[in-house]
């Protein structure tokens, strides 16, 4: 019954003006309040900070820049191995699997669509039909930058206008189609053994999604889907390694892996598992 009331609440609170006011919040560079608040969420979410760049709560001038702290360098091993793919982020496995053509598993009950997850740009989706696909969870004590799972020259991006629905394991559950409704940045990569999509999703009170060559893509892109294409030479085009930084969440959120058809097996992960950035999130298959 208590969980049936708080995904009605999400229906009918104003999402998108809620998310901005929070951004703002935290971007505010408060001196003592800001370091105040750090301080309780860090106790609040168990959050380790003995694996952040810098320790001390006081270090960050913003909630924001803590939120998108970055990690020692010996905090995480990239997977070495060429033919294992890295995880992307630090997190929960919410469901990975086979893509159905179009159809993509959300939780008992909800599939969403291909197309629509990816701006509903048929081109962009066909060669992802009958591929694999893994979402992850990003917890609010979670490290919230995004890392490649392996080499790729970034060929689109797409943002997708939607709703900011929380993205927690209760309401994917009680949501269709969640991952598909909710605003999210698209990026699609080559790679040596194939296409990869990476799906930033957004959810409530995520305050920005950012990427490493486009910065702050939302907001305050706005109400229609916009398609930006991208050179595979010159000073426009775009080359991360394995491991390498693609972007980052401001407040948290979920990001959605699809591979093509035979490109990759993925690791076994059951829902719920945890995950960890630079373990090995699967293996190519050719």
């Amino acid at each position: 019954m208590f969980d049936s009331i708080k995904i009605a609440f999400q229906y009918i609170t104003p999402k998108h003006l809620i998310s901005r006011i929070v951004g703002k919040l935290a971007a505010a560079e408060a001196g003592g309040l800001t370091t105040a608040l750090i301080k309780l969420f860090i106790k609040q979410y168990k959050v380790n900070m003995a694996e952040a760049e810098r320790e001390n709560p006081a270090d960050y001038a913003s909630f924001n820049e803590f939120f998108t702290r970055p990690l020692k360098d010996d905090a995480r091993i990239i997977c070495p191995n060429e033919q294992d793919l890295a995880m992307p982020v630090d997190g929960a496995m919410s469901q990975s699997g086979d893509i159905k053509h179009d159809s993509i598993f959300q939780a008992k009950g909800h599939d969403y669509s291909l197309t629509t997850l990816l701006g509903g740009k048929p081109e962009l989706a066909a060669p992802f039909k009958n591929g694999k696909f893994a979402t992850v969870y990003l917890a609010p004590k979670d490290y919230h930058r995004i890392h490649m799972p392996m080499d790729g020259q970034l060929t689109d991006m797409v943002y997708v206008p939607g709703d900011l629905f929380s993205v927690n394991p209760l309401t994917a559950r009680r949501v269709p189609g969640l991952f598909a409704r909710n605003e999210r940045v698209v990026a699609i990569f080559n790679t040596p053994k194939g296409k990869m999509a990476m799906v930033l999703v957004g959810a409530t009170i995520v305050a920005s999604i950012e990427t490493v060559w486009a910065g702050t893509v939302s907001p305050p892109v706005g109400k229609n889907v916009v398609h930006w294409q991208y050179p595979s030479e010159g000073e426009e085009a775009v080359f991360l390694k394995k491991g390498d930084e693609l972007g980052r969440f401001k407040l948290g959120s979920t990001i959605v892996a699809c591979f093509e058809p035979d490109m990759v097996e993925l690791a076994d992960y059951s829902a719920g598992d945890d995950t960890r950035l630079g373990d090995v999130f699967a293996t190519l298959t050719q």
